[in-house]
């Protein structure tokens, strides 16, 4: 655990991480500023987010999160593997039908955004008879978790603009070697 903090410390790592107020909101929730500039009120709370002790909380906080939540990239990304790869046929039993939500394995069951199911009934009062379901399924974006897994691989090129100093031209200084010298 980190070293102990005070009362109010305590009380301001706690906003940060579980009610993620800004530094800003977070001071003035925790300490009397009434007499004190915006400006002091941001300097004060960015020191004291800053403080070793209070950033070895927050960190505490996360990690204990995440454990509690088991929130991993790992687990993320194994998420995001079962809906960018899922395969529709998992759907179904090998006659067509089907399968019902009971027997779709763990990886199928999880790319499943939704389910409707309507009863079908033929014929009118004491003639009416139960004949089957429709079965609706709604999937997660596949799209999506494939972007996202080919973003965290670095498989997409970001374009970036680089502008030099007050936003002029970058200045490139090579070593470009004279002629009939050897370069190495």
């Amino acid at each position: 655990m980190a070293d102990k903090l005070t009362v109010k410390q305590e009380k301001y790592a706690q906003l940060l991480f579980v009610k993620e107020l800004s530094q800003t909101d977070a001071y003035k929730s925790v300490y009397n500023c009434d007499n004190m500039s915006d400006k002091t009120i941001h300097e004060n709370a960015s020191r004291l987010a800053n403080n070793s002790k209070v950033a070895a909380r927050i960190a505490e906080l996360t990690n204990e999160f995440k454990e509690r939540n088991m929130v991993t990239i790992e687990r993320v990304l194994a998420e995001y593997a079962k809906l960018g790869f899922f395969d529709p046929r998992k759907l179904f039993n090998a006659d067509g039908s089907p399968k019902e939500i009971t027997d779709l394995d763990d990886d199928t069951a999880a790319v499943l955004a939704g389910l409707e199911v309507n009863e079908i009934y033929e014929g009118v009062g004491e003639n009416r008879q139960f004949v089957g379901y429709t079965k609706k399924y709604k999937l997660a974006d596949k799209k999506g978790a494939l972007d996202s897994m080919a973003k965290h691989l670095g498989m997409f090129v970001e374009k970036h603009e680089l502008f030099g100093k007050d936003g002029g031209a970058i200045q490139v200084i090579a070593a470009v070697p004279r002629p009939g010298r050897d370069p190495t």
